[in-house]
């Protein structure tokens, strides 16, 4: 019995119009006519021997033999594209996905000095909001990423720790010449919440012992710990920050630590990336370099509770 297969280009307009529930629109992603795409579904229907998409009034409805079809589909061209992106690798470029507020905060300016210093090494940097830092290299298309994690990786991944995720309060600039805060002053304080789940705040306030006296009823909420910074720099009340990424911004005046503890979190950033991605030589000299990056670094001078990475400054 012949198992022959139908052709790739209907099976792609096939997956499209799937998708959009639209010969139109699939038609626009993939730059050929609504009518070709209308051929390539008869080509696919005639092979299969069945209906594949249903007119409901204006509305375009999925066989159940498409319903069937389509997961398969799906994760074939997806295992396509990840084939090729194994053996497709642009000279001297790197993929890379980060956090946003690490992204502004701290690894722009690395990444800038990497390709200056190693001419040929260039970053392509894609900044995404991650609640919990993730990354799947089977699906998105980078070859490294800069994770927030507690060092449990898959074990294919190369894992590069970087530094230390260390909590402090974060301030304008007004506060910079005043004595530390005692614990009636960020009682009275307006507190600024970085994470939905205020998890910053819980984790700084549970290591300092001050979970009982200190309620984070009330605040502001917000989604990055950039928003949270930048509302405390402009003086709308004290936010969670994080003391690398603050650190130019306190040097500078741009920010205060009006109570100079910063706790760990427990958690590390880590640069990771899978053993079997072509370039791994390149990503070791990336890794050397952002851990020395880490290791430099000029941190404001206060209290550290909980910390034993290596890579947090001299």
């Amino acid at each position: 019995m012949s198992r022959r297969l139908p052709p790739l280009y209907a099976l792609r307009a096939f997956e499209a119009a799937a998708r959009h529930s639209s010969f139109t629109r699939a038609a626009d992603e993939l730059s050929i006519t609504q009518s070709a795409v209308s051929r390539h579904i008869r080509t696919l229907e005639e092979h299969f021997a069945c209906r594949l998409f249903l007119r409901n009034g204006r509305t375009l409805q999925l066989s159940e033999a498409a319903r069937l079809l389509l997961p398969g589909v799906r994760e074939g061209f997806a295992a396509l594209e990840r084939a090729c992106n194994t053996l497709h690798s642009e000279d001297g470029v790197i993929r890379m996905k980060a956090p946003s507020t690490l992204t502004m905060r701290w690894l722009l300016a690395r990444l800038s000095r990497f390709r200056h210093l190693q001419p040929g090494n260039e970053v392509q940097l894609t900044s995404a909001w991650m609640d919990v830092d993730h990354v799947d290299f089977n699906h998105e298309p980078f070859d490294c990423a800069v994770l927030l994690g507690d060092g449990h990786f898959p074990p294919d991944w190369e894992v590069s720790p970087l530094f230390p995720e260390l909590l402090i309060p974060v301030g304008a600039p007004a506060l910079l010449d005043q004595t530390p805060w005692d614990v009636e002053q960020l009682k009275a304080c307006e507190l600024l919440h970085p994470t939905p789940d205020k998890r910053d705040w819980r984790s700084w306030l549970a290591q300092m012992g001050l979970t009982e006296q200190v309620s984070l009823k009330g605040g502001q909420v917000f989604d990055t710990l950039e928003l949270g910074m930048i509302a405390a720099a402009r003086g709308y009340g004290v936010s969670m920050g994080d003391l690398l990424m603050v650190a130019e911004d306190v040097a500078q005046r741009r920010l205060s630590l009006p109570w100079p503890t910063a706790v760990a979190s427990g958690l590390n950033y880590y640069l990771v990336w899978p053993r079997t991605r072509p370039g791994g030589e390149r990503l070791r000299r990336l890794s050397d370099f952002l851990q020395g990056e880490a290791r430099a670094m000029d941190l404001p001078k206060v209290q550290i509770l909980g910390a034993n990475e290596p890579n947090i400054g001299d």
